[in-house]
């Protein structure tokens, strides 16, 4: 929710002709609760195929599942994301410089209704590999669980199967549909994600970014959260 709120209604009244409604301030607290709100999503969706998985392991000890089960341990791991994000994304702060200035559009990298200043190429370099070294282990950790999650779910169907080939009813196994819920989920994620990654480094590395590229741009990072 707040990632469709902190992007998605500056975006929608900006593209309804509303022009520089929001001061420096604004544009900075805007960004910055975007880019928090985005990747808290991130971990904690990735926490949660986590826990999943361990959960389906049979190989975990009785007292590892015992506290991944506790509340203390979901809401320290979510605790956690926060701070990280919090933290990581305090350079938005620093280089959100305000509303969109018309003046000198060759200096700014323009997003609707807010303009950044190009940062300096090392600057870049280094928040572009911390943002994407982030990302990618969220992604990598989410394909990794799902896929040992749909690991499991089929060796427990084949070792079940002689059990239900007496059953005269067609119905699709519990396993069959778990796995397509999964399947669905990790491959709206990674291809959301990774889209809309490449989508932003693109509008970086444009001068004048057309408000066609934009837009796709806002609509694929909104897709997964929506």
């Amino acid at each position: 929710n707040l990632v469709l709120c902190s992007e998605g209604i500056p975006q929608t009244l900006a593209a309804f002709g509303r022009e520089a409604f929001l001061d420096e301030a604004g544009c900075k607290l805007v960004f910055y609760l975007h880019r928090v709100a985005r990747g808290v999503s991130l971990s904690t969706t990735c926490l949660l195929s986590g826990f999943q998985a361990i959960k389906l392991r049979p190989s975990i000890s009785r007292w590892m599942d015992l506290h991944i089960r506790s509340p203390k341990c979901i809401v320290l791991c979510c605790f956690f994301c926060w701070v990280l994000h919090l933290l990581v994304n305090t350079c938005i702060v620093r280089y959100k410089t305000g509303p969109m200035n018309n003046k000198n559009k060759s200096m700014d990298k323009i997003y609707l209704y807010c303009s950044s200043p190009i940062p300096g190429r090392l600057l870049f370099s280094v928040m572009a590999v911390i943002f994407s070294f982030t990302d990618g282990l969220c992604l990598a950790l989410m394909v990794w669980t799902s896929g040992s999650m749909v690991l499991v779910l089929h060796r427990h169907k084949q070792r079940v199967q002689h059990i239900r080939s007496s059953r005269l009813s067609p119905r699709t196994s519990h396993e069959t549909r778990a796995t397509h819920t999964i399947l669905i989920l990790v491959s709206m994620f990674v291809s959301f994600h990774t889209l809309a990654a490449i989508l932003s480094f693109s509008l970086t590395q444009l001068q004048n970014p057309s408000q066609w590229l934009r837009s796709i741009s806002v609509l694929v990072a909104s897709g997964f959260p929506t």
